[in-house]
């Protein structure tokens, strides 16, 4: 009886551990984008490149991630458009388009939460239950002089229930992005 009632006891006291140290994240999140100003309403095109890892959290489908994105410069308030592509080794295939939004820490550090839909195609890898997929993003950027940026993403791709099943996968993302300089009048 003892050792099980200490079982009990060591998952909850995990579980509030894990809850405590999400809610701190949370905060911190939170009191870093409140002391964030919004880049300028007009900032540069960029092409985003990104590699890194696809279902680093559960590993239940592990594979390495590919994505070219174009982010346009231009938006409405505080959103802005973008336009990706994403690959997996395990063959699977991700159109999306979606808002994101550029938040400055200081002059170099840019967090930019973004959303996006998109259609799915699981190649060889995890079932996430439909084609229609939504995905969320976090990313914090070091800003170059030339507007070129290196960031890290985590990501949750998932169907927000509407599918077969919602399995949702995280994704951690290193990104390269280079400013793209063409006009379009």
């Amino acid at each position: 009886m003892v050792k099980k009632h200490t079982r009990q006891c060591e998952c909850w006291r995990r579980a509030v551990n894990r809850h405590a140290m999400s809610a701190a994240g949370r905060l911190a999140l939170l009191a870093a984008l409140g002391a964030a100003q919004p880049a300028a309403a007009e900032g540069p095109k960029l092409l985003a490149l990104g590699t890194g890892a696809f279902d680093v959290v559960r590993l239940d489908e592990p594979a390495a991630d590919f994505r070219i994105e174009y982010r346009h410069g231009r938006g409405l308030w505080i959103f802005q458009p973008w336009l990706g592509l994403e690959a997996t080794s395990k063959g699977a295939v991700f159109g999306v388009a979606g808002l994101f939004s550029d938040f400055a820490l200081g002059q170099r550090v840019i967090v930019s939460p973004s959303i996006g839909v998109g259609a799915f195609r699981r190649g060889g890898g995890l079932d996430l239950g439909s084609v229609f997929e939504i995905r969320s993003q976090l990313e914090v950027a070091w800003r170059f002089a030339d507007e070129r940026r290196l960031g890290v993403a985590f990501s949750h791709i998932s169907n927000a229930g509407i599918g077969d099943h919602n399995v949702g996968t995280e994704i951690a993302t290193l990104y390269y992005a280079i400013p793209l300089a063409f006009d379009d009048r």
